[in-house]
């Protein structure tokens, strides 16, 4: 435990509060969050009653837990708290208050690219789509490996329930395309914005700015299927789309290639996509950037040893890539080469000993060598770094906490 930590324990932010947690959680599990209350002095109620003096509504879908539009909170509650009979905060200020979250820069809890795909239950691949194509932003970046803050998470929820909605990634460029013409002062609409998914319709909350009742204003993207119609002017290119078609016009220079590839990926075409990648770098010769990507193409094919030997080149090129060397230990393993798994991730951990995903998959190496005492170290510091991870309970489990 830092001194930081043996402080704030010492000095219990939440004594004598009796906490009731409402809505939905976007930088924790719920769980989490009451565990959180507890460290801090808090008394945790499963439901807000008459001697609640504290209520800390979630953020996954409320932006403004004082609003009356937010979801999640009784309107008793925001009685009781208008009349100052208890308090009413935000899963923000709460992290702010227990010294989570710097107030200046409002850097919250970080999710490498594996983490968020955890938290959303969703592929990495997808989420590196996202990120590719702009629609989320990494909070900052060590040795090319991104990582995603709290207002990050409730973006990419947003596009989950854009998918899930049966939107494809062409029709979510266009709906966000329409928001950025009806609303240029908006730079980053499902982060800036209170989207809500109905059907396959996007309903955009922005305060009394808006004309229609209830102050939403109604995108309708019904006809933004990949259909014909839905398809753009001539002369237009969809956002974030090759402007050349690949049936008819096959890419020409290195960058077009890369281009293509990435389109070929967001169509499911992941074969394809690997060949166009190996014509990009025939072309313009290998880059670690490129060799990763198709490494993670291979390894969605199964072809782990080819995904091996493109990660290996990937840091070959670029021995800082630590994301490289933390993939490739995980197909070592896979493949059964433990020892040298434990190399790669160690190699990782030289360069980025922070790097909480390494020391996770680490833990996991070293137990199944049989060497608990080294992988408990690393749970250890698997946790410190990031006792919000979708993976904090296995790794508590397994120091049997």
């Amino acid at each position: 435990m830092t001194s930081t930590q043996s402080d704030r324990s010492s000095d219990p932010v939440l004594a004598g509060q009796r906490v009731a947690l409402v809505g939905k959680w976007a930088s924790m599990s719920k769980r989490d969050a009451q565990r959180l209350v507890r460290e801090h002095g808090g008394v945790v109620q499963e439901r807000a009653d008459s001697a609640t003096t504290l209520v800390v509504a979630g953020e996954r879908d409320a932006s403004d837990p004082s609003s009356s539009s937010s979801d999640g909170i009784d309107p008793a509650l925001r009685s009781r708290a208008a009349a100052g009979a208890l308090e009413l905060i935000g899963e923000a200020q709460l992290l702010q208050r227990l010294g989570l979250v710097d107030r200046e820069q409002q850097v919250h809890r970080l999710y490498t690219p594996a983490m968020l795909a955890g938290l959303l239950d969703e592929s990495v691949a997808t989420v590196r789509r996202w990120q590719r194509r702009g629609w989320i932003v990494p909070s900052r970046e060590v040795r090319r490996l991104a990582y995603f803050d709290f207002a990050e998470v409730a973006t990419a929820r947003r596009l989950k329930e854009l998918v899930a909605s049966g939107m494809s990634m062409a029709a979510i460029g266009r709906a966000l395309a329409a928001l950025a013409r009806q609303l240029p002062e908006v730079k980053r609409p499902l982060a800036e914005l209170s989207v809500v998914v109905e059907g396959r319709q996007l309903l955009v909350r922005k305060g009394d700015a808006l004309s229609e009742p209830g102050g939403q204003l109604r995108f309708d993207f019904d006809a933004s299927d990949d259909t014909a119609a839905a398809e753009p002017s001539e002369g237009e290119s969809a956002p974030g789309v090759v402007a050349f078609d690949l049936g008819t016009l096959p890419p020409a220079t290195p960058d077009e290639m890369v281009s293509a590839a990435g389109q070929l990926e967001e169509e499911g075409e992941v074969a394809a996509a690997a060949e166009m990648y190996r014509a990009a770098m025939a072309a313009g010769g290998p880059r670690a950037e490129l060799c990763f990507a198709l490494a993670e193409l291979l390894y969605q094919m199964h072809d782990l040893p080819g995904a091996r030997e493109r990660y290996y080149m990937a840091i070959e090129l670029d021995e800082d890539y630590v994301e490289a060397r933390a993939n490739l230990g995980c197909v070592l393993s896979e493949l059964g080469e433990h020892d040298l798994a434990v190399s790669a991730f160690e190699g990782a951990l030289a360069f980025h000993d922070d790097y909480p995903d390494v020391h996770y998959h680490l833990g996991h190496t070293l137990d199944a060598l049989g060497r608990g005492d080294e992988a408990a170290a690393h749970w250890r510091a698997f946790l410190q770094l990031s006792p919000s991870s979708p993976w904090a309970d296995e790794a508590r489990q397994r120091l049997g906490q």
